[in-house]
C-alpha cells in the first residue's frame, strides 16, 4: 500500500528559523528551506535577498496527514511568527521575509482562512493579523548550506534566533504553559 503524504508551505521570515519548529513533530517527513511566490526560475539566495525576484523565503513541509493534521501545522506556524507584521519578520524586513501561508488545495485554503480568523478573534493580539494567504507557486529548494541550518550551525542559529527578536517575542506571546 502506497503512503499518501501531503505538503504544506509557510513563510515566516528567515527560513532557518522555520525548520526546527516543524522538524520535531511525528508525522513530519521532511522540511525543506526554499523560495516561492516569485517570477525568477531557480533563484539563488543572493537574488532573493536583492528583492528583485518576487520570491519569499519559505519552508515546504512533507507530512503524513494520518499522523499530523494540516490544522496542527497551522497552529505550529502561528506560534513561530509575529502575525501582526506583514512587512517582514523581526530583524528581517521586506517582501522576501513577509509571512505567508501558501495553500496547496482548497481544503488548505479554507483551513488557513479559518485559522487566521480564529487568531484575529482570539484577542491574543491587539493589532490585525497581517499574514497573507496565497496559492502556492513553484517551490525552489534553497542552496544546500541553508538546509537544516539549525543542525549544521547550532551556535550561529541560536545567536541569530535570539538577536533577531524572534525568541523573545515567541516566549512573550506563546508561552508553553498557556
Amino acid at each position: 500500500m502506497m503512503q499518501q503524504y501531503e505538503q504544506a508551505t509557510f513563510a515566516g521570515g528567515c527560513f532557518w528559523c522555520m525548520v526546527k519548529p516543524f522538524d520535531q513533530y511525528e508525522g513530519v517527513i521532511n522540511v525543506v528551506s526554499g523560495y516561492t511566490g516569485g517570477h525568477v526560475e531557480n533563484p539563488t539566495y543572493r537574488q532573493v535577498c536583492s528583492g528583485t525576484t518576487g520570491h519569499t523565503e519559505a519552508v515546504q513541509i512533507t507530512f503524513d496527514p494520518k499522523v499530523i493534521s494540516y490544522k496542527k501545522l497551522l497552529d505550529i506556524f502561528w506560534q513561530q511568527i509575529d502575525p501582526t507584521d506583514g512587512k517582514g519578520q523581526f530583524a528581517d524586513r521586506g517582501d522576501s521575509y513577509r509571512p505567508v501561508i501558501f495553500y496547496h488545495n482548497e481544503f488548505q485554503h479554507k483551513q488557513a482562512l479559518a485559522s487566521k480568523q480564529a487568531l484575529q478573534e482570539s484577542g491574543r493580539f491587539n493589532k490585525s493579523i497581517e499574514v497573507a494567504i496565497e496559492p502556492v507557486l513553484t517551490f525552489y529548494p534553497a542552496e544546500d548550506y541553508h538546509q537544516n541550518y539549525y543542525t549544521k550551525k547550532p551556535l550561529h542559529y541560536n545567536e541569530y534566533y535570539q538577536r533577531s527578536g524572534r525568541g523573545q517575542f515567541i516566549a512573550q506571546h506563546w508561552p508553553k504553559n498557556k
